[in-house]
């Protein structure tokens, strides 16, 4: 699908003679950002929302990881005894090695989504399904395949990351810091002791992913249809306000819908990676231990600042995400020539995303949009918000 640019805010068919009349084309890419804006303001808001949402990581790991005889059942009470003891501090266990490792994992994500994106759109195109279902197909399908590529770098950080998180507490091992933690790894289990619930891992956070996104691509088109919006030709497009408030909604739900669905998985991944050589297990025996003490409502420990996280943080990006591509693109007008002419409004509706004026529209297909770096590139990585 190719596009081309222009510079001057014409009528419609002015727009078409003009790009009819340049020599270039060119794609909707990484390459049309302000580089500048995108990384370095970005860089920084979401070094905020993680500052502000880490504790939220280490409030569920410590209620995941509580044995029967815990005092602290709750996330108030986990918070009462981590200020109690440690203070502030301590609800920020573990963000170092955190930080440092968010550089590659993200990069490895966003790689492997850009890339699977276009490939999952052209995949599900020929099967004609609705507008909703093909969103939450490629979104799920781009989702999962980046989630399962930067698991190699994730793993080790988060097994580091959640040791600190409960040392000292319910019986677990005190450490000096992660270069510490990965010194005893090595020493009692070699380069292996890394990647322990590797497997649950990939089961825990690729689905998580996939499922965040496919709720969050599907549930904001239902949110527009519903409202009205996108589904005639004429009319004003939808305000900045409304665009915001649909993404948000659309984030609470894909929070609520990943966090059930992958709790589960994620309670005993956790007791694995954080037990001590002496107090090691199998999942098998981690799931009868759950049942024993909890019922079967032990596998959903931590949900509340989960669901929490996951919601905060997706919505946080993709808000983000709006106010950085907002005159990020070099380009002001776009005219897409296609013989498949459909929907302006919902062309309207996507492409403020990127801070295109619904003025600077002539028209569109919905194929335009299977290369477009969308929300979604910015997606909740885990355990920056979907831990």
């Amino acid at each position: 699908m190719q596009l081309y640019s222009e510079s001057s805010s014409d009528s419609t068919k002015s727009n078409q003679m003009a790009a009819s009349s340049l020599g270039q084309t060119t794609e909707i890419n990484w390459d049309k950002l302000d580089k500048t804006k995108f990384y370095v303001v970005g860089a920084g808001i979401f070094t905020g929302v993680t500052v502000a949402l880490y504790p939220m990581s280490v409030i569920k790991t410590r209620l995941q990881v509580a044995t029967k005889d815990t005092v602290e059942k709750s996330a108030s009470s986990v918070i009462r005894g981590i200020l109690k003891t440690d203070g502030v501090p301590g609800l920020y266990r573990g963000f170092g090695t955190v930080v440092t490792g968010a550089i590659p994992t993200r990069i490895i994500f966003l790689t492997a989504l850009e890339t699977t994106k276009a490939a999952a759109f052209k995949m599900v195109e020929p099967f004609k399904f609705s507008e909703p279902s093909q969103a939450a197909l490629a979104n799920g399908i781009a989702g999962m395949s980046a989630s399962l590529c930067s698991q190699a770098v994730f793993v080790p950080i988060d097994v580091i990351s959640q040791k600190l998180m409960v040392q000292g507490y319910s019986g677990h091992e005190k450490y000096n810091g992660g270069l510490d933690v990965a010194r005893k790894i090595i020493r009692t289990d070699g380069i292996r002791g890394f990647y322990r619930g590797f497997g649950l891992s990939v089961m825990t956070y690729s689905p998580s992913s996939a499922v965040w996104w496919a709720s969050y691509g599907s549930s904001q088109r239902i949110i527009w249809r519903l409202i009205g919006q996108g589904t005639d030709r004429e009319g004003a497009g939808p305000s900045e306000s409304t665009i915001m408030l649909v993404q948000a909604t659309g984030g609470i739900i894909a929070g609520a819908t990943a966090s059930c669905i992958t709790t589960p998985l994620d309670t005993i991944k956790t007791r694995l990676q954080v037990m001590s050589l002496e107090r090691r297990s199998s999942a098998r025996q981690v799931v009868k231990s759950l049942i024993k003490d909890d019922g079967w409502t032990g596998f959903y420990r931590g949900l509340g600042p989960r669901f929490f996280s996951m919601s905060a943080w997706g919505t946080t990006m993709i808000l983000a995400y709006e106010y950085l591509s907002t005159g990020s693109f070099s380009f002001t007008n776009i005219v897409f020539l296609d013989n498949e002419i459909t929907n302006l409004r919902i062309l309207t509706l996507l492409l403020s995303d990127f801070g295109v004026s619904k003025n600077n529209v002539v028209c569109k297909s919905l194929t335009a949009f299977h290369n477009l770096p969308l929300t979604f590139l910015l997606v909740p990585l885990a355990p920056f918000g979907t831990p």
